[in-house]
């Protein structure tokens, strides 16, 4: 069964794709798309907590085809990726033409699936080409951008960097076996030399890090997000960012062996640093955006690095032989992915509904919420929720069992192992403190304030949509202690039974109810009946009649509009003080009247800009920029227009493969 549902699913996106590309059966396609994920989700739970069983394609790469399965962990990222992408794709984008952005999806969710199935190096690098390149589709196809070719040019860039990478990795690990199956690679990574090892590791890392948004590539998010819609940053933050991080686990934990001899995880350890720093740096940068994909774009790198922290803590756990503690971070990494999958889809989808009824993603205060349904808003706030890590939802579940795996370093053996898990942890007690932050201004100031009167309610469509992953999210956390139970072979990578040991009746327990435990089921229970306290008091001051004097506007005409919070009074503070990391950029340019002069005194029309500087791009990229501009002109000289001279490279070439095959 699993395998016709496999099909089923794969037929639909490929129907869709073709039905896209003739630009007009558009409602056909989205629909299509949306069966297609249905099928593929109910193959997910009905194989979970195992695996599938493995199918042989015969539309691999190579001569005798390629294998096909999912393991436990590839179908766990998986369906949390599925249900964000089933409501963008049938919701659509807000741009007018479509069909572009049709075929985009599904060239993304396709390959996609083939990067969490697929078992052999060519084929996985085909379908990782095709999951960016349909990504590049997505934003290219929405014409929400004026300038959206460039940040596209600048993802595509950094993402083909990574492929280099991945591709010589695979070659090393190839090279020691004359296999490209991924079942030999773990024997192929074990007859390198150490520093040849961690070389592949590196390269691993660069790989997969392009897309996870791991510093310094996270660079590419804002833009490239900002060029799309909500509904494309659904896909790229669900299921894309998911396989992403499938990829780089596996590579990591199967592939690359534990190497006793050294007293501490090499990897881990630099996996950690990494992780910390880019999910600081994303999340500093998130908070001082004012557009709602940006700001959402900074979030997943944000939430994709501390899922990175987790690996790397796993393997130095494993290093150290606590496979429990192995197990725990792992399984902790994989329940945040899945509670950030279905938060961040519900969000970006906020987002387009915000567009559909301003025509912007800016984070102004216009009090959408109060003209919106009730299932928009808990939807919204269940999700903002989620992300800033408040009880009871998902997002506070993880990053609550993020910091008990951090607290168990005193376990390790080693000072330098130790000391990093101390370290990170403070870093992420930052990260999350400013997480906190950052959704409190989204949802207040996207969300919330004054009503205005030409603003309509949000699409019933969008709400529905919103309201239902919203509702997951609090599911997935209420429900904590019954997944857990039944998800011991999530953590098989490591020989432990880690999830069966992380819960304890409704408590959650990181492997022991001695240490630490909490109880998101009780919470969801719980923390209504404390909210009646304060409705009763409301409800009881209702009986006086409020005092009601005029607002102070500072001696400035009464316009409530211009004196609410903007994203910029809300998050300038902090500019000032990480001043040394923002290098914040101030401009003004006044326009005086011609009769005055030239002087200053009268102002006809005052425009202050405000931003942010990034920290690798004048330093890294735009010196790699003009370094690849100057090599192309110099390489154009090549490209003569001779046909003798074509001919004569040609020549030389056969000359030298005959010479490297005779000598």
């Amino acid at each position: 069964m699993s395998n016709d549902l496999l099909a089923a699913g794969v037929i639909s996106w490929l129907i869709a794709a073709g039905l896209a590309l003739t630009g007009r059966a558009t409602f056909f396609s989205r629909f299509i798309l949306g069966i297609g994920g249905v099928a593929l989700l109910v193959l997910v739970v009905t194989t979970l907590p195992e695996g599938s069983t493995c199918v042989h394609t015969p539309l691999g790469i190579g001569v005798s085809g390629s294998d096909f399965c999912f393991s436990p962990d590839a179908l766990w990222l998986l369906g949390f990726g599925l249900p964000g992408a089933i409501f963008a794709a049938r919701l659509g984008t807000p741009a007018r033409h479509q069909a572009t952005w049709l075929f985009g999806v599904a060239a993304s969710l396709i390959g996609a699936l083939g990067v969490f199935g697929l078992q052999d190096a060519v084929s996985f690098l085909v379908a990782w080409e095709i999951m960016s390149l349909g990504g590049a589709i997505m934003i290219l196809g929405e014409d929400l951008a004026p300038e959206k070719g460039r940040p596209v040019l600048f993802m595509l860039g950094l993402l083909e960097a990574g492929s280099v990478a991945l591709i010589l990795a695979f070659l090393l690990l190839a090279q020691q076996t004359g296999s490209l199956s991924f079942s030999d690679f773990a024997a192929a990574a074990r007859a390198m030399p150490e520093a040849e090892q961690l070389f592949v590791g590196l390269l691993l890392l660069i790989g997969f890090g392009a897309k996870l948004g791991l510093l310094p590539f996270y660079e590419w998010f804002p833009g490239a997000y900002a060029a799309g819609s909500g509904a494309t940053g659904a896909l790229l933050s669900g299921v894309v960012l998911n396989a992403a991080f499938f990829g780089l686990s596996r590579a990591l934990t199967e592939w690359l062996p534990v190497n006793h001899a050294l007293p501490v995880s090499i990897p881990g350890i630099f996996i950690v640093a990494i992780g910390v720093l880019s999910a600081i740096l994303s999340a500093l940068y998130a908070f001082q955006q004012e557009d709602w994909r940006e700001l959402l774009s900074f979030s997943s790198a944000e939430n994709a690095s501390i899922a990175v922290c987790l690996l790397g803590a796993a393997l130095m756990f494993r290093q150290d032989g606590l496979i429990d503690l192995a197990g725990l971070a792992w399984t902790v990494a994989l329940l945040h992915l899945a509670g950030h999958a279905l938060a961040k889809g519900a969000m970006f989808l906020a987002a387009d509904g915000v567009y559909r009824v301003v025509g912007d993603y800016m984070l102004v205060q216009r009090g959408i919420l109060a003209r919106s349904s009730w299932i928009f808003g808990l939807g919204a706030l269940f999700a903002a929720m989620s992300l800033a890590a408040m009880p009871p939802q998902a997002g506070f579940v993880s990053e609550w069992y993020l910091f008990q795996v951090f607290f168990q370093g005193f376990h390790l053996s080693s000072l330098a192992s130790r000391m990093t898990a101390a370290l990170a942890g403070a870093g992420l007690a930052l990260t999350v403190a400013i997480a906190f932050a950052i959704f409190i201004k989204l949802f207040g100031i996207g969300l919330l304030g004054r009503a205005e009167r030409s603003v309509p309610a949000i699409p019933i469509t969008t709400s529905v949509a919103v309201g239902a992953l919203g509702s997951l999210v609090l599911v997935l956390a209420a429900g904590m202690p019954i997944w857990l139970t039944h998800l011991a072979p999530l953590s098989a990578t490591f020989d432990s039974d880690a999830p069966s040991k992380m819960a304890d009746g409704w408590l959650l327990v990181p492997l022991t109810a001695k240490f630490a435990f909490i109880s998101p089921s009780k919470l969801v229970i719980v923390m209504p009946i404390l909210a009646l306290l304060p409705i009763t008091l409301l409800l009881l001051s209702v009986r006086r009649r409020p005092r009601v004097v005029p607002v102070w506007y500072g001696g400035r005409d009464q316009n409530p509009q211009r004196a609410a919070t903007t994203a910029l009074t809300f998050s300038n503070a902090l500019r000032t003080f990480y001043s040394f990391i923002y290098r914040p950029i101030i401009e003004t340019e006044r326009e005086s009247p011609q009769d005055s002069n030239g002087k200053p005194y009268f102002t006809r029309r005052l425009v202050f800009t405000h931003d942010v500087a990034p920290i690798f791009g004048p330093y890294l990229f735009a010196p790699l920029e003009k370094l690849v501009i100057s090599l192309a002109a110099r390489l154009r000289l090549i490209q003569s227009g001779h046909l003798n001279f074509y001919l004569s490279l040609i020549g030389a070439l056969l000359v030298i493969i005959l010479l490297l095959v005779l000598f």
